[in-house]
């Protein structure tokens, strides 16, 4: 398992340390030459990359290598006793695995990737730099025809704020989801 935590880590490493709106800009222009190369070598010259597809990439590049750290904490926090309990119990490695290392990975794992996903969803607005509009660039438009700045950018706050509100309810209904069973530590 080496050579797969060797290149894990630096993915991780790689993505985590550059930023955001850098991948983005790198994914969207690095890849014209690309998609033009692959586009002659399919008959087809005009094949593009669009924005949309570019943004989606590189968020989700940068907030996969986000969300291997959490998971690998989770996993870490994990007794080794938990898993050296089902060997004992004669369960397969698979079945150790889903049935008593994950449940309790994802209990452990599910704030932090919340957290993530709030980030990400404000991280939307990164894109708008190569042209695909959201709601911050929707904002930015209506704000440069319309002279009233602090009404669209106001609503765009209400929009994101909205969607804030529903994603964290959602987190925490998966949240008591997860820890069905478990007891809080009284301090």
């Amino acid at each position: 398992y080496k050579p797969l935590q060797w290149l894990g880590g630096s993915y991780s490493t790689i993505v985590r340390g550059v930023p955001e709106l850098l991948w983005v800009l790198l994914i969207y222009f690095g890849t014209v030459n690309l998609m033009r190369g692959l586009g002659e070598w399919f008959g087809n010259p005009e094949l593009e990359l669009s924005a949309f597809a570019a943004g989606s990439i590189a968020l989700g590049l940068c907030f996969g290598a986000y969300a291997t750290e959490v998971f690998r904490g989770a996993l870490l926090a994990i007794p080794r006793g938990h898993s050296e309990a089902g060997h004992a119990l004669g369960l397969s490695k698979g079945r150790i695995f889903w049935r008593l290392i994950m449940p309790q990975m994802w209990r452990i794992a599910l704030p932090g990737l919340g957290n993530l996903f709030m980030i990400l969803m404000k991280d939307t607005a990164l894109i708008s730099v190569i042209g695909l509009e959201e709601i911050m660039r929707r904002s930015q438009i209506a704000v440069t025809s319309s002279k009233e700045p602090f009404t669209f950018y106001l609503v765009a706050a209400f929009i994101y704020l909205s969607l804030t509100v529903i994603a964290m309810a959602g987190l925490s209904i998966m949240e008591k989801r997860a820890n069905r069973g478990f007891r809080r530590a009284v301090a």
